[in-house]
């Protein structure tokens, strides 16, 4: 149970009127919107008194209605600690004549770089984010990459939570920092092959990476080389570099465009290679080998992909030689290329697994698993000059793994596998994969997670997550932090809708723009679907989901509130017009081709506003909601969540419960400490049980 005995805060009514394409929109809480917000990003302490008044109401008002649940909140801290190996490390990466590892320490927050000789020897410490961390409210590293050299080490912290980076370098002989010091940086760093200098974006007032700099050490950064600035305010431009290390590599785009240069690590200073030129949707990505770049690519109608083989120094598509095939409904996501072989990582009806070609002969051979729903995913390394794939595999049951795969013996070696100190036993539980029908007839697959003895006769409570956007898939991985709503009873489902890309790219594209609702109504379908074969029942559903998630849990409230006992919305995407009508705002831009541009369509205008979740609020009941933000949150702002609660409690008829957290030292990704942010979990979940009476 929940105290609701005190009065909820009720936020001033100040009509704000503005006219688009004829329409006359009123917001009577625009108000809540900061004017100085590029500020308060940086600098919290300046948000206005009256805002402030108004989002610590609501945070007391939520602290008092959960108070009783607090034994609860605290045994579900426990516990999903008690899961967590404290004194954790990754798989070493070799590198040169040195392995380095990130991991950390019993008790500590967060991460810990270190490095040891690959010979044998001693480790160093080269970075200790707790020492680093120490009495800030929020502490993250973005970046920590060290030099060719292996001399220095580039690191960029945020103490906001608003994503602007300060890169500083470390000597790591000394263990001493050098005078260099770079603000308002997105984060991303690559350097160059002589040590003694690196690439980074800087993030402007309006929170957009639009310029890459090169540092060189020991100068100022306002001496800083301009390599490349992004004219169109919908494109972010960041910096990377192919897996041979030959070139840097200058990304910029937006959600469906891409361009991409190089700058020839062997000739820096000659002007950056244009691979091809932008062209709407055609997006690609590019990985290196000999005299060639070999190119992950949309083009060619291709829309779950291709690869192609291209000269370096020819933009010409005519000269670009396919060497893998598009297949519709095969989706290629990624891939690497190293001295003797490709990987590529691919999904095909919602399961992915991972291609090896040799590169001499075009011989493939696949990896892959048996259970009905997993996660597999590359990961990064050093090395190019290399047989070793490293990649992770986990299931909704399975910890995660982490395997050395060699490409030519096909030898697979386990490196390490995820403990969870107070136990799991895999055989307790049963993942699923299932495939619920929509209101269209698509059929949209959902993972289940259950205990084993969980009846499944319509009693058991359920929780629905859900994204939906940007063409992201949700994967069937593991999570430790699932296993307290699981074993206390909940079945927990994922429904990977359209908008995401699990079923190829024609999932994603028959979830946004003009289909928008798609997502949504997929969403409804699945919950229904569940509710059809008896996992749970009608109201007995709690919702979830994050950011662009959140305007889903918004959208649904709003369209089938009777099938959902409660919605859990985080940093959510609810003020959907208002932003992206706002191109001062960080990501509006690059958004109107998700969503569409209403300032310019009037037929945008008229779809957003028709699903918009804060528009669309009326005057009848919902489920219980309980919505979670960040005041520094530079992706989805604090207001949104705050005005979307505001105008819920002017207009809903129900007792319900409506509660706002907002965490007044964090952004996006909530609290940033790996124990902290269980707090956050435990506080969402206790509020999931204690309305489905399992608290």
């Amino acid at each position: 149970m929940l105290d609701l005995t005190g009065l909820p805060p009720t936020a001033d009514q100040r009509p704000h009127m503005t006219q688009q394409h004829g329409v006359t929109l009123t917001d009577d809480y625009d108000w809540l919107r900061a004017p100085n917000w590029q500020e308060v990003m940086r600098e919290p302490a300046t948000l206005p008194a009256d805002i402030r008044a108004y989002v610590e109401a609501e945070n007391a008002y939520t602290k008092q209605a959960l108070a009783p649940t607090e034994a609860l909140q605290k045994a579900l801290y426990d516990e999903m600690r008690g899961r967590i190996k404290e004194d954790d490390s990754a798989v070493p990466s070799p590198d040169g004549p040195w392995s380095y590892v990130s991991r950390h320490v019993t008790g500590g927050e967060y991460a810990l770089v270190c490095r040891t000789p690959r010979d044998g020897g001693a480790e160093q410490v080269l970075l200790d984010g707790n020492v680093m961390g120490a009495g800030l409210d929020f502490f993250d590293l973005g970046a920590a990459d060290h030099s060719p050299d292996h001399q220095l080490m580039a690191y960029a912290v945020d103490d906001k939570g608003s994503e602007y980076y300060t890169i500083r370098v470390r000597d790591l002989t000394t263990g001493a920092d050098l005078d260099d010091a770079i603000p308002n940086s997105g984060g991303n760093i690559v350097w160059s092959p002589d040590s003694r200098s690196f690439y980074y974006n800087q993030v402007d007032d309006n929170h957009r990476s639009l310029k890459l700099f090169r540092h060189r050490l020991g100068e100022p950064a306002s001496a800083d080389e301009l390599v490349y600035a992004e004219a169109d305010q919908g494109y972010f431009a960041r910096v990377g570099q192919t897996q041979s290390r030959r070139f840097i590599v200058i990304y910029s785009g937006d959600h469906q465009t891409t361009e991409i240069r190089l700058i020839d690590t062997e000739n820096p200073d000659a002007a950056p290679i244009l691979v091809a030129a932008r062209e709407a949707q055609h997006e690609y990505s590019v990985e290196h080998h000999g005299d060639k770049l070999i190119i992950l690519t949309n083009s060619g109608d291709a829309e779950d992909n291709r690869i192609v083989a291209a000269p370096i120094a020819s933009e010409a598509r005519d000269q670009w030689h396919e060497i893998e095939p598009h297949r519709p409904g095969r989706s290629i996501l990624a891939h690497t290329v190293y001295r003797d072989h490709m990987a590529r990582l691919e999904r095909e009806d919602g399961l992915p697994r991972i291609v090896i070609r040799r590169l001499s002969d075009g011989a493939e051979h696949a990896i892959a698993f048996p259970e009905e729903a997993y996660s597999l995913g590359m990961l990064d390394g050093y090395e190019f000059d290399t047989t070793r794939l490293r990649f992770t595999y986990s299931s909704m049951t399975t910890p995660s793994q982490v395997f050395d795969y060699d490409m030519e013996s096909r030898e697979r070696t386990l490196r390490k596998t995820q403990e969870v100190p107070s136990g799991h036993d895999a055989a307790n539980y049963v993942t699923r994969r299932l495939m619920a029908p929509s209101y269209d007839g698509a059929l949209v697959p959902v993972s289940l997670l259950y205990a084993k003895d969980t009846p499944l006769d319509g009693s058991a409570p359920l929780l629905l997550y859900g994204y939906g956007a940007y063409g992201l898939s949700m994967p069937a991985s593991f999570s430790t932090n699932r296993l307290s709503l699981v074993n206390r009873g909940f079945v927990y489902a994922i429904a990977h809708i359209r908008g995401g890309k699990e079923k190829g790219y024609a999932w994603y594209k028959t979830g946004r723009l003009e289909a928008k609702t798609n997502t949504f109504k997929d969403f409804i379908a699945a919950g229904e679907f569940l509710v059809r074969e008896q996992f749970t029942a009608r109201g007995l559903i709690v919702a979830h989901g994050g950011s662009a998630g959140g305007m889903l849990m918004g959208a649904v409230a709003n369209l089938a509130p009777d099938l959902f006992k409660a919605i859990i919305a985080e940093v959510p995407f609810v003020d959907v017009l208002n932003t992206i009508l706002d191109k001062t705002l960080p990501l509006t831009p690059p958004e109107w081709n998700e969503w569409g541009n209403p300032i310019t369509d009037k037929a945008a205008f008229d779809r957003i506003r028709s699903y918009s979740p804060y528009d669309q609020v009326a005057a009848k009941a919902y489920p219980a909601i309980l919505a979670m933000g960040g005041l520094t949150d530079p992706r989805v702002t604090y207001w949104e969540p705050a005005k979307w609660v505001a105008r819920l409690r002017a207009l809903k008829t129900d007792s319900n419960p409506l509660l706002l957290r907002i965490n007044m030292g964090a952004g996006h990704g909530g609290a940033s400490g790996r124990f902290e942010h269980l707090n956050e979990v435990a506080i969402a979940y206790a509020f999931a049980l204690a309305l489905t009476g399992k608290g």
